[in-house]
Order: structure tokens, then sequence, then C-alpha cells
């Protein structure tokens, strides 16, 4: 139904001759970004299972906790970076358009 309402807009706005709305570059816009940040919201919810593995599969050795737990922190902060990138992406947006 978004697709018909868009092509229904985008060819009223051909037709009457009108340049198009902030919707019209916000909408791809914002599902461009949200599928990058979804990306690396992603990657890292692996690296932390990944380092979850790791960790289980090092019996003890001191360098595998120390790399595991450090697969760990890097997949935490790389999580929390995605989350506040949306925040600051959703915000910028919401304001400019």
């Amino acid at each position: 139904m978004g697709d018909a309402t868009g092509s229904i807009n985008s060819s009223l706005d051909k037709a009457t001759g009108s340049a198009p709305t902030s919707d019209g570059i916000n909408e791809p816009l914002r599902a461009i970004i949200l599928l990058v940040l979804f990306s690396v919201g992603a990657v890292a919810g692996v690296m932390i299972i990944l380092g979850g593995v790791q960790y289980s599969a090092s019996q003890g050795d001191t360098q595998k906790v120390k790399k595991a737990k450090d697969t760990i922190m890097y997949g935490i902060i790389g999580l929390v970076v995605a989350i506040l990138a949306f925040a600051i992406v959703e915000f910028v947006l919401r304001s400019v358009f």
C-alpha cells in the first residue's frame, strides 16, 4: 500500500509540477541508514556470541580467556555505538525533516 501511495504522490507531483516533499527524501534515506545500523548491530551481536563460545572453549588458557573477553567487550561496545548512532540519526532526521 505504501508503494502505491508513493507512486500516486509522485505522479501527482509530476503532473502538477510541484517539488517533492521532504518525506520523499526522508524515507529512502532513513531506510538505508536503518539497514546499515541494523547490520552493525547484527555483527556486534554475532561478535558477542562468538566471544562467549571462545570463552567456553578456552579451557582456562589465560591468553584464550583474554582474547574471548576482549571479543565480548568489543562486541558490546559495537552494540552500544550502534544504538547511540540510531538515536542520533533519528533525532537529526526528525529535527531536519
